[in-house]
C-alpha cells in the first residue's frame, strides 16, 4: 500500500507520540507499504517553525533528514497535484491539508490522518482514532 502521512501523523512518528496509534505504527513498519512525505508538509513545517509554533519540534530541514532516515519517500507537488485542489468540496480551509487531498486522490494513495474533516473527503483516507 502507497501512504501518505498528515503532517501531524509525521511529527507523531518521529517524536514516539502517544497519539499514534498501534494501528499507524503498524501500517509503518510493514515492510510492504510504501510510505511517503510531502513536500507541502515540509513547506507548513517551515512556516510553522518560523511562526515559533510550539508543536513542531523540528525545522524543515531537520524534518527532510528525519523523514529520510526513517525511510520515508518524498512526493513532490505536480501541477496535476494543485489543479485537483480546485475540484474538491470546500470542507476544509487549510491550504496544506487540501493539498495533501488532492496528492492522495492524484496519485492514488491513502493519506493517513486524525483530522475527521480531512478524512471526510474520501473513504479512501484513513482516520486515526
Amino acid at each position: 500500500m502507497r501512504l501518505l502521512l498528515d503532517t501531524h501523523v509525521l511529527l507523531w512518528a518521529l517524536t514516539d507520540d502517544p497519539r499514534l496509534t498501534t494501528s499507524a505504527r503498524e501500517l509503518l513498519l510493514d515492510p510492504h507499504n510504501d510510505v511517503f512525505f510531502s513536500a507541502a508538509t515540509v513547506w507548513e513545517i517551515a512556516i510553522k517553525r518560523a511562526l515559533r509554533r510550539a508543536d513542531i519540534p523540528v525545522s524543515a530541514e531537520q524534518a527532510i533528514y528525519l523523514f529520510r532516515e526513517a525511510g520515508y519517500e518524498e512526493l513532490e507537488i505536480s501541477a496535476a497535484h494543485a489543479a485537483r485542489v480546485e475540484t474538491l468540496p470546500h470542507l476544509h480551509v487549510d491550504p496544506f491539508d487540501r493539498l495533501l487531498v488532492a496528492q492522495a486522490l492524484t496519485e492514488p494513495m491513502r493519506l493517513i490522518t486524525s483530522d475527521r474533516i480531512v478524512a471526510s473527503y474520501s473513504p479512501g483516507i484513513l482516520l486515526l482514532s
